[in-house]
């Protein structure tokens, strides 16, 4: 007796648009008989070949049952029995999203770039890529970070020396060749002081839904384009919702939360902003703070309505106060006081927004300063021991001389 399997390879759980499979039909005991294979899918009742395997580019429509039986070649009467079903389920592509850590950064310092894929599996590799802008079109031209040609089987990838802002695009793919399933995420940017800038005006990260915003762009060009990635959408031009005019891109209402920033035809990136639109906002600093500045924190309404003092201010989701303010002031900032925050005033909440610490100059000078001073003291306090010592063994040797004489 002779019987009948249908096999998947690869054998992942999950089967993705895009990626190549092979179907197999394995036939046990059927000695030295030659066969022809017949084949029920989705597609078709009766698919035929005259060997035990197909391979195919799956899409969404090729989810569905697959059988298998055997047709002897010499006797076209003579064949086994259908095999048992095996079910192809064929999902869409999977999301990607790179981060990077940590947001913001001094220049030279190290950043990670982290691809993260949904539903993820064995098998994947990752490919990592610095962008460059081409103002010609709407697209980039991506330089292949080094260690990357083969992909890496980490999902992460560390980038020494930054100094200056960059974009970065991660590929991750899986199979043979890892090419047939490639997910993209744009965009990430590592935040530096640059010789290139955005301004935003009204100079603040939370604006009104109905406001009119001007984002401009500053620099040693003379051609510059306004990008946005929104939370909920693709990345996208000026042009597609805004008015580019010369280096600045004017906008006429904000409908969700975005990062913007420019770039120039010789490849420079300015540094991101994060703008939300909103009906209630969060007033707080647009750029990173300085350790020991003072900062204050308010709360407005779209309407305009001056509010009272019941409004509760929050780090993290956690409530910074006991009593109701109209504003939180910090009178000299540390790197405690990084994070999100959100203000809530009858119920309303605003979104959240990061505010970013940075360590002063002054400080980290500091702290050589002392260690210096420290040393010096110890120093000369060690050479004042042993000048007293030396004095010291000398009155003794002459006590000393003296006597014998």
């Amino acid at each position: 007796s002779t019987s009948v399997s249908v096999t998947l390879q690869p054998d992942w759980s999950q089967i993705f648009s895009g990626e190549k499979i092979t179907v197999r039909c394995e036939i046990q005991g059927g000695g030295d008989t030659e066969w022809d294979y017949e084949w029920k899918t989705p597609q078709s009742t009766s698919h035929q070949t005259h060997v035990n395997y197909w391979t195919l580019s799956v899409s969404e429509s090729s989810s569905g049952n697959y059988m298998c039986r055997g047709r002897n070649r010499r006797d076209s009467y003579s064949s086994t029995q259908w095999s048992k079903t095996i079910t192809l389920t064929v999902s869409d592509k999977p999301q990607s999203v790179l981060t990077v850590s940590p947001s913001w950064l001094n220049p030279g310092a190290s950043v990670t770039l982290k691809c993260e894929v949904e539903h993820p599996s064995s098998g994947w590799r990752f490919y990592w890529y610095k962008t460059v802008p081409k103002l010609s079109d709407r697209l980039y031209t991506y330089e292949l970070l080094p260690g990357s040609d083969s992909g890496t089987e980490e999902d992460s990838y560390m980038v020494h020396g930054q100094t200056h802002t960059a974009g970065y695009v991660c590929r991750a793919g899986r199979g043979e060749p890892v090419h047939n399933m490639c997910v993209y995420n744009m965009f990430c940017v590592s935040d530096f002081p640059p010789s290139a800038s955005l301004t935003v005006s009204p100079d603040r990260v939370q604006h009104f839904t109905s406001d009119s915003v001007s984002l401009s762009c500053e620099g040693n060009s003379t051609e510059w384009r306004v990008r946005r990635f929104p939370e909920d959408s693709y990345l996208s031009l000026c042009s597609d919702w805004g008015t580019m005019t010369g280096s600045t891109c004017n906008i006429s209402g904000l409908n969700s939360s975005a990062v913007y920033w420019c770039e120039s035809g010789s490849g420079q990136f300015t540094n991101s902003v994060n703008i939300t639109g909103h009906n209630m906002i969060l007033m707080s600093p647009v750029r990173p703070v300085t350790e020991g500045q003072s900062v204050s924190l308010g709360c407005r309404l779209k309407t305009g309505q001056k509010l009272s003092n019941n409004v509760f201010f929050y780090q993290n989701d956690k409530l910074l106060q006991t009593d109701t303010r109209v504003e939180l002031i910090i009178s000299a900032v540390s790197k405690s006081h990084e994070g999100f925050y959100k203000c809530q005033h009858s119920g309303k909440e605003s979104p959240q927004s990061w505010m970013t610490v940075k360590i002063s100059a002054g400080h980290e000078i500091f702290p050589w300063s002392l260690t210096i001073g420290l040393v010096c003291g110890v120093l000369s306090l060690v050479l004042l021991v042993l000048l007293l010592l030396l004095c010291r063994f000398r009155r003794s040797k002459r006590e000393i001389f003296v006597f014998l004489i």
